[in-house]
């Protein structure tokens, strides 16, 4: 079962090891989930909303894997379908796409793309031929950037911000010596890492650890002039304090990819904010990565389904 329409090449290795069935919306609830995936053998869990919990495992009985399309699995109760002996896999192949998506957002907080865009579309331009201090931005060459989570994705972040002429500060909760002469890096604890700052960019999993890994004590930490960039996790963020961190002044904004209620509704404080870049949960929305996404997570449920094990379990037996 899939819970949501996928790249067709996937779709195409997935009917050869049996029927398919695929869900035509977004499926937030346990009732919805359970009764389109209540005769299923695999579940392939399209995106980060589904509530795979043990409720809706407990009623497939049939059920042999969950794959999911992508790299985080918050949405997934590992300890359940490990009890059950179910394969939960991730499809780490993404980690070029969010890595650009990273910089971009940092390019566009930097120097300020959107309301220069919005500026010239208004008119501004050209009734005060002109632009406005508030519209200046600032040079990349020899700023800090502070990665937090030097996994796939954070070491992507780190390799192309070095070539950008950044200092590269990370915080990991398990050193990386190996890594640190080959990227050109420095670690930091967290505290030391949000106030030597001017761009902090998490790249983190949601764990019980780091649910709110930023919270006010954290935000106040950072300098007035810094950014900050998510687009890892939305409850790695507390949303209430960074809005009033965004409001009050505390750093000088914000770019998010993800949220900690998705899809964001259009009345969320967050998008009242001209300091704060968002976007829909995208940074892996490449043509080239929705493929791989999709193909990886379709060839994890043919192994498990022909009696092989996984190549990316995020439990092991």
């Amino acid at each position: 079962m899939v819970t949501y329409n996928t790249h067709p090449d996937a779709i195409k290795i997935l009917e050869g090891v049996g029927e398919v069935v695929i869900s035509k919306k977004l499926i937030t609830s346990e009732e919805e989930l359970i009764e389109l995936a209540r005769d299923a053998d695999a579940l392939m869990v399209v995106k980060s909303v589904e509530p795979v919990s043990e409720r809706v495992i407990e009623n497939v009985p049939r059920l042999k894997i969950i794959a999911r399309v992508g790299v985080g699995y918050d949405n997934v109760d590992v300890r359940a379908a490990t009890r059950r002996g179910i394969w939960v896999t991730i499809a780490p192949v993404n980690s070029v796409a969010v890595a650009e998506h990273t910089l971009a957002l940092i390019f566009s907080l930097a120097r300020k793309i959107p309301l220069l865009d919005r500026h010239v579309r208004s008119g501004l331009w050209y009734r005060s031929l002109g632009t406005p201090q508030n519209l200046m931005g600032v040079d990349l060459w020899g700023k800090v950037l502070g990665i937090i989570g030097l996994g796939r994705i954070g070491r992507e972040v780190a390799l192309r911000a070095r070539c950008l002429g950044m200092k590269i500060l990370y915080y990991d909760i398990v050193r990386r010596k190996d890594l640190e002469e080959q990227l050109g890096i420095e670690f930091k604890n967290l505290e030391d890492l949000l106030r030597e700052s001017d761009f902090v960019s998490i790249h983190t999993p949601l764990t019980e650890e780091t649910r709110h890994l930023i919270d006010e004590e954290e935000l106040r930490l950072m300098k007035p002039t810094a950014y900050l960039i998510n687009t890892s996790r939305g409850a790695v963020v507390n949303t209430k304090a960074l809005v009033r961190a965004l409001k009050e002044g505390w750093i000088a904004g914000a770019a998010l990819d993800v949220f900690e209620e998705e899809p964001l509704p259009p009345d969320n404080e967050l998008t009242r904010l001209d300091n704060v870049i968002l976007t829909p949960h995208a940074a892996s929305y490449t043509a080239e990565t929705y493929r791989k996404l999709a193909v990886t997570a379709a060839e994890e449920i043919v192994r498990v389904l022909r009696g092989d094990k996984p190549l990316y379990p995020v439990n092991q037996e």
